[in-house]
Order: structure tokens, then C-alpha cells, then sequence
């Protein structure tokens, strides 16, 4: 443990976390029998396959990309796992319409998340600024969206956290944090040992959020001021079209760089400056977590760095 040097990060999923390592990505769930299953791969980014997509401000953008994949990934795996546990408790339909509902609920649940997110953070900021007559000035334009946006975000998370379900995915993404932070300090890897860490980490995803959302702020606001002295002052859909087309990807890149550079200069005061809106909101979106959801992230890190695991925990390795 004194030796290794390596960062470790995830996300939390139902009744589990998954973890990547350098080599391989783990997802631990928590199945309602109190075993642990894993569902071990090996994972390369294809920004270290590729020098092209590895360069800086790309490889931001392919990266995000790619964790959105495996999250989605790691999310079905943990639904399915779900789902057999269900079945095994209410023992109602028949696989094939179960199966086939589910695929039906999944593909209905993404375009509605998709369609809400649109609204809630593109079209209705938008909207309102041009409500207020701000289109014309596109620093105030995209200040004004830009704070709209980080309020819907910050009032959406505060309200699902009611939730029963969300409420338990943010105890394991405390989880997550606290084995993280345990990892990083070289602590013994035992639930007792690792409660006593924060469930604030500033590498966060969330931390990440909001860093697009202020990089956003800044390059939108400089390329509707080209476009409206090239051309003309930019007309609401034209706006959001070549915002989400051209220079999300951009964003998302630039946001990247930012916080893999506050990762290495974490006590630099500029960074925990830059750190503290993200870590402010994952007060919301972390839960302290009990012993057994602890002991799942320690499960899936351990996978995902290769180190030993107790005998008894099923694992499923996939190439």
C-alpha cells in the first residue's frame, strides 16, 4: 500500500459502487441476500491508444465521453441485479415480459432524462435571459443563463435527494469518497478505519459540474460577442444550436484540464477557492454511509486496483 501511487475514482450505482483503476473498471453490488457480486473488466482509455485524442483539451472532452458510457454501463448492471432480486421477492410476470418492459421503461427513462435536462438547463435559461431582454448583451446573457442553469441544477439535486432510492445512491457515493480519501492516505481498508474520512472529495464528478458550468459562462459569452461582430446578434435557437454542436465539446475539455491541474495542487488556495461550489454541493449529493455500503466501495476499489478480496465475493469478469 506504501508503494502504490495510483488514483482510483468511480461513481455511485444502485446498492453499489463502481470503481476504474488503471486497468480495470469494478462495479460491487450489494444483493439483497447481503453477498457482493462484482463485474470485473479491463478498461484502456482510447486517449492512451490514440495520441491525437490524448492531447490536452481533447482527451477532456473523449474522456467525458467515455465515462458516460461506462456510467450508463455500470447503471444497467446494477439495475439488472436489482430487478432479480425483485423478481425473486414479488415473483410476478414472466421473464420474456419482464425483460421486454424493461427495455421499454429504459428507452422511455433516457429520453425523458434527456428531454428534462434540455429544458431545465439549455432552453429554459436561455428563454428567461431573452425574456429580459438580454440578448444583446451576451456577457449579461450568458452571466444571467449561466446562474439560472447552476440554480435549476442545485434546486434538482436538492429535491430527488428526498428521495428514498436517490437518498441511498448518495450513501454510496459517500462511500465512495470516504474509500477513496482512505486509499489516498494509506489508511487500513476496514470500514471503521475508513468512516472516519470526509465524504467531500474535490475530484469529484460534481466538482466537474461545476466547472463546465462556469467555463461556460466564459467561452459562450466571447463567442456570441465574435459571432454579433462577424455577423449579427445570435437568435435563440441559432444559440443554443452551435453552444451544444460546437463548443460544449470545448467546454468540457477546458473543465477537464482544470480539474485534473486542482487535482495535483489540491491545497493551493486559488484551488480550493475554484473547489469550493462543488464540494458545497456534495453535501447534497453524499450521504454518510453505513459499514455494510463501505465495505461494497472497498469491494469494487480493490477489484480495480487488483488487490485481494475475500473469498466468498462472486466475481464476473468480462474482456
Amino acid at each position: 500500500m506504501s508503494e502504490k501511487n495510483i488514483q482510483v475514482g468511480g461513481q455511485a450505482v444502485i446498492e453499489g459502487v463502481m470503481m476504474r483503476g488503471p486497468l480495470y473498471l469494478a462495479t460491487a453490488i450489494r444483493r439483497k441476500d447481503k453477498s457482493i457480486e462484482v463485474k470485473k473488466e479491463k478498461f484502456i482509455s482510447i486517449t492512451q491508444k490514440n495520441k491525437f485524442l490524448g492531447l490536452p483539451i481533447i482527451r477532456g472532452f473523449v474522456s467525458l465521453i467515455e465515462m458516460l458510457i461506462i456510467g450508463m454501463k455500470s447503471l444497467n448492471f446494477s439495475a439488472k441485479r436489482a430487478e432479480i432480486d425483485w423478481e425473486a421477492e414479488k415473483e410476478t410476470q414472466s421473464k420474456e415480459k419482464s425483460k421486454f418492459r424493461q427495455q421499454v421503461e429504459d428507452i422511455v427513462g433516457y429520453i425523458f432524462a434527456f428531454a428534462l435536462a434540455f429544458l431545465l438547463f439549455v432552453y429554459l435559461p436561455y428563454q428567461i435571459a431573452s425574456w429580459l431582454n438580454l440578448s444583446k448583451e451576451n456577457l449579461y446573457f450568458n452571466l444571467f443563463a449561466g446562474a439560472v442553469r447552476i440554480i435549476f441544477f442545485v434546486l434538482y439535486v436538492w429535491i430527488i435527494s428526498f428521495m428514498k432510492d436517490v437518498k441511498r445512491l448518495f450513501q454510496y457515493h459517500g462511500a465512495e469518497h470516504k474509500s477513496v480519501f482512505a486509499y489516498e492516505n494509506k489508511a487500513e481498508l476496514i470500514p471503521p478505519q475508513i468512516d472516519n474520512f470526509s465524504t467531500l472529495h474535490p475530484r469529484c464528478g460534481t466538482s466537474f459540474i461545476f466547472f463546465v458550468l462556469l467555463v461556460s459562462i466564459i467561452i459562450f459569452s466571447l463567442v456570441d460577442t465574435l459571432v454579433a461582430y462577424l455577423w449579427h446578434t445570435p437568435s435563440l435557437p441559432m444559440r443554443i444550436a452551435y453552444h451544444l454542436i460546437f463548443l460544449t465539446p470545448l467546454v468540457a475539455g477546458i473543465s477537464y484540464e482544470i480539474l485534473k491541474l486542482s487535482g495535483k495542487n489540491i491545497n493551493h488556495p486559488l484551488v480550493k477557492l475554484m473547489t469550493a461550489p462543488g464540494l458545497a454541493l456534495q453535501k447534497i449529493t453524499t450521504q454518510p454511509p453505513d459499514h455494510e455500503q463501505i465495505e461494497t466501495a472497498v469491494i469494487a476499489m480493490k477489484c480495480a486496483l487488483e488487490m485481494d478480496i475475500p473469498a466468498n465475493v462472486k466475481i464476473i469478469e468480462e474482456n
